[in-house]
C-alpha cells in the first residue's frame, strides 16, 4: 500500500468574481483554476509550467493557504485546507513554507538575518537567546552563508545570497512541503545553478517535498521528478520529467518545449511556435481551451472538452487526438 501523498487536489476550483460596473451587477467570473486534480508524494519535486495567466500563481496561493478554493478538495501535509482553523492553521504554517521569486521583496528590509531566520524558530519551537542564535548560524551554514552574516540586513547581501537567506528561513522549522515560486528567475545566470544545486542537496538531506513553479522549462527538467503543464486554469498533461521532455503528447506541451529550444526544429514542422495570445479566462473557448491555437484542432475540439487520458504509467494528457500525434520528439545534443 503506497503512503498517503503530501498533496492531494481533487477537482480544485478557484473563481474570482468581476466587480460590478455602474448600477449593473456582474455575474462574470475569472476561472483562474478550473477543475485541477493531482497528487505529490513525500520527497518528490512536482514541477508546474505554463504561460503567464495559466493559473500557476493562483494554485500556489491555494497550496500556501493564502487564498481559499471556491470548490473541490485540497489536502496538504494531512490538513484539509478548506477547514483550517486556529491551532490547525498554525500547524499548517509550520508544515508548508515558501520561497518566492524576488528575495529582496520577500524579506523584511528592517530585520537582520538573525531575526528573519530565527522568527519561525521562536514562534514554533520557542527558542530564545544563545540557543536561537546558534541554530540560526547553523542554518546559514547549511545554505552556504557565513555565520557572521547573522547580523547583516538584506540590502547587505547579493541577490543570490538573499535567496539563500530566504531558503534558510523556509527550512528553519523543517517543513513537509516547500512551494518554490520562480525561485531562480530573478538571479544572474551564473548564480542559478548554485541555488538549484543547493535546493537539491537540501531536499536529499532533509527529505523535503517541493512544488517547483517556473517559466524556464530547462530549469524544471533539471529539478522535477514529475511535471504538470497548465493552460488556462487546467492541467493538460502530467508526466514524469523524462516522459514529458522526451515524448510530450499534448500540442501545447510540444510547443512550449520547442519554444524553449529544447528540441530540434524539423522541416515543415507546424508545431514550432505558439501563435496568438492566451484567451481570456473570463470567457474561455468552448470545448478544448487550446483549440484556438492548436494546429490539430477539429470540430470535436469545439464541442467536447477533453479529459486527462492515461498514455502510460504516470503519464496522462487531455487531448482528443494525442494518439494520432507523432510522439517522438528529437532532443538537441
Amino acid at each position: 500500500m503506497s503512503p498517503m501523498p503530501i498533496v492531494e487536489a481533487v477537482d480544485l476550483v478557484r473563481n474570482f468574481a468581476l466587480p460590478s460596473t455602474g448600477l449593473r451587477r456582474s455575474d462574470r467570473r475569472v476561472r483562474a483554476v478550473d477543475g485541477v486534480s493531482f497528487s505529490i508524494h513525500q520527497g518528490e519535486t512536482f514541477g508546474l509550467v505554463g504561460e503567464s495567466g495559466c493559473g500557476k500563481t493562483t494554485l500556489s496561493r491555494l497550496l500556501l493557504n493564502l487564498d481559499t478554493p471556491s470548490s473541490g478538495r485540497l489536502q496538504v501535509a494531512g490538513h484539509d485546507v478548506r477547514s483550517l482553523r486556529g491551532a490547525q492553521e498554525r500547524a499548517y504554517r509550520r508544515d508548508v513554507q515558501a520561497v518566492f521569486q524576488d528575495p529582496y521583496g520577500s524579506l523584511n528590509p528592517r530585520h537582520r538575518a538573525r531575526r528573519i531566520v530565527g522568527e519561525p524558530l521562536a514562534v514554533h519551537e520557542g527558542l530564545r537567546g544563545t540557543a536561537l542564535r546558534e541554530r540560526v548560524c547553523e542554518l546559514l551554514r547549511m545554505v552556504g552563508l557565513p555565520a557572521e552574516a547573522v547580523d547583516q540586513y538584506p540590502h547587505e547581501f547579493s541577490g543570490g545570497m538573499r535567496q539563500r537567506l530566504a531558503i534558510a528561513r523556509a527550512i528553519s522549522i523543517r517543513p513537509r512541503l516547500i512551494v518554490l515560486d520562480e525561485p531562480v528567475s530573478a538571479l544572474d545566470v551564473s548564480i542559478r545553478a548554485q541555488v538549484l544545486n543547493l535546493l537539491r542537496d537540501l531536499q536529499r538531506e532533509l527529505a523535503l517535498t517541493y512544488v517547483f513553479i517556473a517559466h524556464d522549462l530547462a530549469v524544471v527538467e533539471y529539478m522535477a521528478d514529475r511535471v504538470g503543464v497548465m493552460y488556462l486554469g487546467r492541467l493538460v498533461e502530467v508526466a514524469t520529467a523524462e516522459q514529458l521532455y522526451r515524448q510530450p503528447r499534448h500540442p501545447y506541451t510540444r510547443a512550449l518545449i520547442r519554444a524553449a529550444s529544447l528540441t530540434e526544429r524539423s522541416a515543415g514542422d507546424d508545431e514550432v511556435s505558439l501563435e496568438g495570445d492566451v484567451p481570456s479566462p473570463i470567457d474561455p473557448p468552448s470545448g478544448c481551451r487550446f483549440r484556438t491555437r492548436c494546429p490539430h484542432a477539429a470540430e470535436r475540439c469545439v464541442r467536447e472538452s477533453p479529459v486527462l487520458d492515461r498514455v502510460e504509467e504516470g503519464h496522462v494528457v487531455a487531448c482528443h487526438f494525442h494518439r494520432q500525434i507523432e510522439t517522438t520528439t528529437p532532443r538537441s545534443e
